[in-house]
């Protein structure tokens, strides 16, 4: 496979089987439970939207990034929670209807706020004109990757239920060999200079990942939201979707940097570890404090 048929073909498809599968398990009442967590969702998606950006502008800033990995690097921060937060937030206790209600939101919010925190960081960064939002024609593609699976997978689930009963799992199993997949096309793509970008970002990607799920679980806990939604919240938006993240940075139509996926690509790898010894902490605690 060359990097054209791969960034062209394959990411796109990628990325629409993972979105495919975050539709299959939504209905549309995971977009109006907000009524029900309205404290807990305005807190999350605050944190999402507003603080993490800032951390990550911070990081950024403090290790001195290349700008073109500065740029890959907010970008990460930009991209909504995945099918893969819901995993780790089930593993971990939490409250796994408040995550699906969240990535639901995320992903139509993402649609406008992602192009907006990247176009600010390559106008800040790399001080060029070519962004991959405000235009309509490039946020349009951002609409169809994001969101028009995810629509085809949520009209799948209410025509046809028992097929989207059996369904589930392989696409689950296909989501995870698609994200591993993507990362080694973005690792591919910069194989000669992928063991200096382990070195630049490595450090800040980990670094992101562990201040995003601090983030996500200690200013619900001010809030006093209470702990499985807390916990949701945390796994939301300390892992984020790579898989998206790569592939607006591969794409030949929105971004076309194979450097700018490497932190996305670096993150994708290295966020399970931080976020597997978390879910394993919250996972000792027998009796989290029930929902109201």
């Amino acid at each position: 496979m060359n990097s054209s048929t791969a960034t062209t073909v394959f990411l796109p498809v990628a990325l629409g089987i993972v979105m495919l599968g975050l539709g299959l398990s939504l209905t549309v009442a995971d977009f109006t439970r907000v009524v029900r967590y309205p404290k807990a969702t305005i807190v999350a998606l605050a944190c999402q939207i507003l603080i993490l950006p800032a951390v990550c502008l911070g990081l950024v800033l403090l290790f001195d990034l290349e700008p073109v990995l500065a740029v890959g690097m907010m970008l990460l921060a930009a991209s909504p929670g995945g099918t893969t937060a819901n995993l780790f937030s089930h593993l971990a206790r939490g409250d796994v209807a408040l995550n699906i209600t969240l990535t639901a939101i995320n992903s139509v919010l993402a649609v406008v706020t992602l192009p907006v925190v990247v176009n600010l960081a390559l106008a800040g960064f790399l001080e060029g004109d070519d962004a991959i939002g405000l235009q309509p024609a490039k946020m349009l593609q951002v609409f169809a990757i994001v969101l028009v699976p995810v629509a085809i997978g949520m009209v799948i689930r209410r025509k046809a239920p028992a097929f989207t009963e059996r369904m589930r799992g392989p696409v689950k199993i296909a989501s995870i060999v698609v994200l591993v997949a993507v990362i080694v096309v973005a690792v591919w793509q910069e194989r000669e200079n992928v063991l200096g970008y382990l070195q630049d970002v490595g450090l800040v990607a980990i670094l992101l990942c562990v201040f995003s799920l601090t983030i996500g679980y200690i200013v619900p806990r001010l809030a006093k939201i209470e702990k499985r939604q807390s916990i949701a919240s945390a796994f939301e938006i300390g892992v984020h979707n790579s898989t998206l993240a790569i592939t607006i940075a591969l794409s030949p139509s929105l971004l076309n940097s194979a450097e700018m996926a490497v932190p996305a690509a670096v993150y994708g790898i290295l966020m399970f570890i931080p976020a597997g010894v978390l879910a394993a902490l919250f996972a000792r605690d027998r009796e989290p404090a029930p929902i109201k």
